[in-house]
């Protein structure tokens, strides 16, 4: 049975340390709040995180009363407590104070398109899509060549996120690098800028393409101004 720290403290916060201060756990409770509840989902917002590590702390979790496990028929998936849906203020907040008071130079290290792909995934804006189905086509040509091109198909209220060609049309194709679509998404950079400077070109019919950064939207910590650069 996995065990959890201890700080030998009566002190509340110390006791909250002992379930949420653990490597990793935060960046678990964000992806589990921002509606991953499978294991692979999960695992794919974390991707350096070993999978027995991962398996080890959803235990910690469970046991501590932050998440709950249901296992239906072989298909099993993990769900916030109430406990657990307490923290996810908390962890917005952490994000807004690391959007605010960390410097916001992003090492080659920092950036991982993968995790990028898939949070753009979870921000479409259904209700600002046109009618039918949408392929959008991203290719990035400073990423791992196993990783240089991507798809969402959003279609019904559904997204897809592939890299492997679905062998449908491109409704819109980007082109661009890790880092500026990074930036484009932590709100550091404009769609505007990066077209007139040419590090993002977005190809497509006259109709779409103005319309991309209304249900492409950005990242939630891209409206907090940083206090550090």
């Amino acid at each position: 049975m996995a065990r959890r720290i201890s700080y030998g403290q009566f002190c509340p916060v110390a006791k909250a340390c002992e379930v949420f201060a653990e490597r990793w756990t935060p960046l678990i409770i964000r992806e589990m709040f921002m509606g991953s509840q499978r294991f692979s989902d999960i695992h794919r917002g974390v991707p350096l995180m070993s999978r027995s590590l991962l398996s080890k702390r959803l235990d910690e979790l469970e046991i501590a009363g932050v998440i709950e496990r249901t296992d239906a028929g072989g298909c099993v998936s993990y769900c916030l407590t109430p406990a657990g849906e307490d923290l996810g203020p908390i962890v917005v907040q952490l994000g807004n104070w690391g959007k605010q008071w960390t410097r916001s130079e992003m090492t080659p290290r920092d950036l991982d398109v993968s995790l990028l792909m898939w949070d753009m995934r979870r921000r479409i804006d259904h209700q600002q899509l046109p009618e039918g189905r949408i392929v959008v086509h991203f290719q990035y040509h400073d990423a791992p060549i196993a990783r240089r091109r991507w798809w969402l198909v959003l279609d019904r209220g559904e997204v897809d996120l592939c890299l492997v060609d679905p062998g449908l049309e491109p409704d819109l194709c980007l082109t661009t690098s890790v880092q500026t679509m990074t930036s484009i998404w932590m709100g550091d950079l404009s769609y505007g800028t990066a077209l007139q400077t040419r590090d993002l070109t977005l190809d497509g019919p006259a109709n779409l393409r103005p319309r991309l950064s209304a249900w492409l939207r950005l990242s939630v910590f891209a409206e907090v101004e940083r206090q550090l650069n």
